[in-house]
């Protein structure tokens, strides 16, 4: 090989070396621009968070709640739960949360349902509201009955209230659910009874179950994913972000009965689980 070739692969040689030396100089300089970009933005959604978002949450369901339970009194309570799409689609805007829907096509037009969701945050109920499609009511503990203002609307809306201590009568409330929960109308629970801390899924109580089996209503199952990301238990460190939920297809009861209810639970809650992140 001649002076001439050796020159031309050491050329060819620092010319790859400049070249990827420049490549990993521009990704470092891309890297630490973007960490700053998310730091600055960071530091600029404090303010907004604790002199808008915040305060536009107190707000607007200040508003809303007046405004579905005057349309609950003046119409029906079905028009009521119109107030609760909008003021779950404009606080979600503003916090601001994107939702994507899977699934939506699994829910039969003017069905009712069973509705079991999985529960990491408070915004759970903004997704629920705004995005599942369909008029629902919460089963609720009898004590908040008694709530002033808020047991008052809740009860001019429809929503459900059992008392757990006394067999006799949550069988009464079940019963006179069914004028409630028919025509589109479904009912909606939390299966897990509170807020997992961690993400996980917690165990799964039996009166979504034991409502679906007295009403002979199919389950349908939702999996929200995202919402602890935005607002964790426990936290007031709200931040933006992007959450997905997936309706599951519905499952018929009428194969169980109180003696394999477990085995509905059970069923339900490995469909849920399987597409949580």
């Amino acid at each position: 090989m001649g002076l001439g070739d050796a020159a031309k692969d050491l050329f060819a040689e620092y010319r790859q070396k400049y070249l990827d030396d420049r490549l990993r100089f521009s990704n470092s300089i891309k890297l630490s621009a973007g960490r700053s970009e998310g730091r600055i933005s960071r530091a600029l959604y404090q303010p907004y968070k604790w002199l808008f978002v915040f305060p536009l949450l107190v707000v607007t369901t200040f508003i809303f709640g007046i405004g579905a339970v005057v349309f609950a009194l003046l119409f029906s309570p079905r028009i009521g739960s119109v107030s609760g799409v909008l003021w779950a689609r404009i606080n979600s805007f503003f916090t601001p949360m994107t939702v994507a829907v899977k699934g939506a096509e699994n829910m039969k037009p003017g069905a009712s349902y069973v509705i079991t969701a999985n529960h990491q945050s408070l915004y759970d109920i903004y997704v629920l509201y705004g995005w599942v499609g369909v008029d629902f009511k919460w089963v609720m503990k009898k004590e908040l009955e008694k709530v002033p203002v808020l047991g008052f609307a809740c009860k001019v809306l429809g929503h459900i209230f059992i008392d757990r201590s006394d067999t006799k009568k949550a069988v009464e409330t079940i019963n006179a659910a069914k004028t409630k929960i028919a025509n589109g109308t479904s009912v909606l629970f939390f299966p897990e009874g509170s807020r997992s801390s961690d993400g996980a899924m917690k165990p799964f109580k039996k009166g979504a179950f034991k409502m679906a089996l007295d009403l002979g209503l199919p389950i349908l199952p939702v999996t929200i994913n995202g919402t602890r990301n935005i607002l964790p238990k426990g936290s007031i460190d709200l931040r933006p972000g992007n959450v997905t939920m997936i309706i599951h297809k519905p499952i018929p009861v009428t194969d169980y009965h109180e003696e394999n209810m477990t085995e509905l639970m059970d069923k339900t809650r490995v469909i849920m689980n399987a597409s949580r992140d």
